[in-house]
């Protein structure tokens, strides 16, 4: 993917927000599993003053993803970027997966999170522009 493109889902990201970035996250956590790590890189930095700056860590790799969501942290929200759904929507596997994870979609991606997480808002989307509202929904944001 070019830079051109990332630049468009940048675009339709912040399009998406309508402008809201009030209330307060910051001490709320959110844990993402990715595909691009430049993408993950940019909308991390982009997205936490558009969600009341709450944390964000994300990881485009299910060695790292998985060994985070499991190290004892409770998350407040569990989101699933774009190009991960897109992916899984194919039937394709997601960049990033290991010999576990061969051959996954997200409905055995969200069992794991169940198992490490309890009852944890997932948040997911095939399209940048639902990204924000949903993520402020999960977090209690107006």
């Amino acid at each position: 993917m070019g830079d051109a493109a990332r630049d468009r889902m940048l675009r339709e990201i912040v399009d998406g927000t309508g402008g809201s970035a009030s209330g307060d996250a910051s001490g709320k956590y959110i844990i993402a599993r990715g595909c691009d790590p430049q993408m993950a890189a940019r909308a991390g930095t982009m997205l936490p003053p558009l969600l009341g700056n709450a944390n964000i860590e994300s990881f485009t790799d299910d060695v790292a993803f998985f060994k985070q969501l499991r190290g004892g942290r409770k998350y407040d929200v569990v989101f699933f970027a774009p190009g991960a759904c897109r992916y899984s929507a194919a039937k394709s596997p997601i960049p990033g997966g290991n010999e576990e994870t061969r051959g996954w979609g997200l409905d055995e991606y969200k069992a794991v999170v169940r198992e490490a997480q309890g009852d944890v808002p997932i948040v997911e989307t095939t399209k940048e522009p639902e990204i924000v509202p949903l993520l402020r929904r999960a977090l209690g944001l107006p």
